[in-house]
């Protein structure tokens, strides 16, 4: 009996512990409606949709829609830059309440984090110098040196899909669009592969030589990413995002970053 009595309260007592650091650790029902500040993760170097302007003020396509959500569950947003790479991590381990840095929905990151309705489509095509003659689409990567964004989809898509498509060639990984483009220009990397409304405002301030070939390779659709398990704050986001479009406040800030109407799936 005594061996019996020992052993039920080891048990009731490993209960206790287990049931303590399952409380402390599960962070996935943290109750964010309490705050009153949202903290954005973001890139920050990547134009037109999250960067610094002159003023060293974070600004873009992503920083509106991320100020009207918040707003709209009458909060703030804070922002805080990081390497694409570590938008993921950080948002896992609690360093952010939410990502919008045009983290493509795939089905990978889904098992990682929770992800709103998209809120726009980005087509990627390859990107080359202007006086590259012999790289006329993405069939053609074969042998040559690609730059593309660590941790991006982008460079998953090299790697898994592109590759076995066309053949053997080296991968540049880079930690923002703007080194990239840095390097294609001066040569170092005979292409790299992004959407061109991404390109455009960097290399109209550099006076970069380089253009866009071939068809779209994809299209990729950006949605918010949460904490996986927060499905109360996906649902209020989403709705958000809903009556944005519906009140034409999406169209607005579409028109104000790209100069072109939004596509139709993104007004109601």
């Amino acid at each position: 009996m005594k061996k019996l009595g020992w052993l039920a309260s080891l048990v009731a007592a490993s209960a206790l512990v287990l049931g303590a650091c399952g409380s402390k650790n599960d962070t996935s029902k943290e109750d964010v409606s309490k705050k009153e500040e949202l903290t954005v993760g973001i890139m920050g170097t990547y134009a037109p949709y999250n960067y610094l302007d002159k003023d060293k003020q974070y600004t873009g396509f992503d920083v509106d829609i991320a100020k009207e959500v918040a707003k709209r569950l009458d909060k703030k947003a804070k922002f805080v830059a990081q390497d694409f790479s570590g938008l993921i991590p950080g948002l896992q381990k609690g360093k952010f309440d939410m990502l919008v840095s045009q983290v493509t929905i795939t089905d990978d990151r889904k098992k990682q984090v929770d992800f709103t309705e998209p809120y726009i489509t980005n087509e990627v095509k390859a990107i080359v110098k202007d006086d590259n003659t012999t790289i006329k689409s993405a069939e053609d990567f074969k042998g040559k040196t690609i730059g593309v964004g660590l941790g991006t989809n982008d460079e998953a898509y090299l790697r898994n899909d592109l590759m076995k498509k066309v053949g053997e060639f080296k991968i540049n990984t880079y930690d923002d669009v703007i080194t990239t483009l840095k390097d294609l220009n001066v040569g170092r990397i005979d292409a790299t592969i992004n959407n061109v409304f991404a390109l455009k405002p960097i290399v109209e301030e550099n006076g970069y030589k380089i253009k866009a070939v071939g068809g779209a390779l994809k299209s990729d659709k950006a949605g918010i990413a949460v904490k996986k398990g927060q499905t109360e704050l996906v649902d209020q986001l989403n709705k958000a995002l809903n009556d944005m479009e519906k009140d034409g406040t999406y169209t607005k800030i579409y028109k104000k970053w790209f100069n072109e109407e939004p596509p139709a799936e993104y007004t109601k």
